[in-house]
């Protein structure tokens, strides 16, 4: 079964970068894929990738993470003012089991994420 975890930003703004980094990492241990509101600060993206690694077993692969910006390029001024008020919540940050998410791609429109087959064999 395909779990798809939706973390809303007042759910983590409040907590350190180590915190966030380890809800995000605990999640996907689960073998979830996390939808998070907002993005990760770009040390606490590499400490996410730091701890990942020091975590690869044979159980757990690794991650897959991918980060969704809004298109505001012609809006410079608004969007700087927006991200002084509310901080990191605008943009989409999904992170994913490597065993389970074998690629994410994006544009402007979507996000393509590609998943593994995950039927096990019945013992007969």
């Amino acid at each position: 079964m395909l779990t798809l975890q939706f973390v809303p930003y007042n759910e983590i703004e409040s907590l350190s970068s180590n915190s966030k980094v380890r809800k995000l990492l605990n999640l996907v241990k689960e073998n979830k894929i996390v939808l998070m509101e907002g993005r990760l600060k770009p040390n606490e993206e590499t400490d996410l990738i730091q701890r990942t690694m020091e975590s690869v077993s044979k159980d757990f692969k690794g991650i897959e993470l991918c980060t969704i910006y809004p298109n505001n390029k012609n809006k410079f001024l608004k969007t700087f003012l927006i991200s002084l008020l509310i901080g990191d919540r605008t943009g989409l940050t999904v992170v994913g089991p490597a065993n389970i998410v074998k690629e994410i791609k994006r544009d402007p429109n979507k996000i393509l994420l590609l998943t593994e087959n995950l039927k096990r064999k019945r013992k007969k």
